[in-house]
């Protein structure tokens, strides 16, 4: 008997390492997520086949933005602004598109990637990719 439970314990240790399954899909990419250096939400939707995200929320009421690079839209209040338009999938739960940045008025080859249920992966790039930085946002309830 003592063997039997050995062997049963034995079998069952790689199920329990593994953890519970994921149950991360793609439509939770959908939702409003917290960037982690200013406290902004972002609204992601869908538009079509494809992903959007716009600024839902600003922590600096009143905020405008000011580093467009087109003057005449520089006055017009960020909350609202879609900062992704077009993001098409690339792989299991990616999205890859153009990404407007209200902090420094940079639009960026970027991608989107659900790291689970509760965090984003969001990274942008530059010249052609040689230079990228990554932000997880986390999701807000």
């Amino acid at each position: 008997m003592r063997k039997l439970l050995v062997l049963i314990a034995a079998a069952a240790m790689p199920l329990l390492a593994a953890g519970p399954a994921s149950a991360v899909s793609d439509d939770d990419l959908i939702g409003v997520w917290r960037h982690p250096d200013n406290g902004s939400h972002i609204q992601i939707y869908s538009c079509g086949a494809s992903a959007c995200a716009k600024v839902a929320s600003v922590t600096e009421a009143g905020r405008k933005d000011v580093h467009n690079p087109d003057p005449k839209l520089r006055d017009r209040p960020v909350v609202g602004v879609v900062i992704m338009n077009g993001g098409k999938k690339v792989g299991p739960l990616k999205w890859q598109g153009r990404l407007y940045n209200t902090l420094d008025g940079g639009t960026y080859s970027g991608t989107l990637e659900l790291m689970s249920e509760k965090q984003l992966k969001l990274s942008g790039c530059v010249l052609g990719g040689l230079i990228c930085d990554s932000r997880v946002w986390t999701r807000v309830k």
